[in-house]
């Protein structure tokens, strides 16, 4: 429903629909899209626990035989910032 709303002599639509309301049309249209919600759960970087164990895992991978070659690898398959 909309509702008209004057503020200083000039009229404005409101739109009555709570934001339940919108979001349940907003995914009725994604889904006719062909697409479907999906829940994705990550690492929270920003905690202690990952910092520590980042850091204790990049140690273990530069103190490796391996280590040089692992390193050729990763800048083998890194792109080049666009200048």
């Amino acid at each position: 429903m909309l509702w008209l709303h004057v503020t200083n002599g000039v009229y404005m639509l409101q739109n009555s629909r709570s934001s339940r309301d919108k979001v349940r049309l907003h995914r009725q249209r994604l889904r006719a899209q062909g697409l479907r919600p999906v829940q994705i759960w990550v690492p929270d970087v920003r905690a202690r626990s990952f910092v520590a164990a980042a850091r204790k895992q990049s140690k273990a991978v530069a103190a490796s035989e391996q280590a040089t070659a692992d390193q050729q690898f990763i800048d083998a398959v890194s792109l080049e910032p666009a200048e």
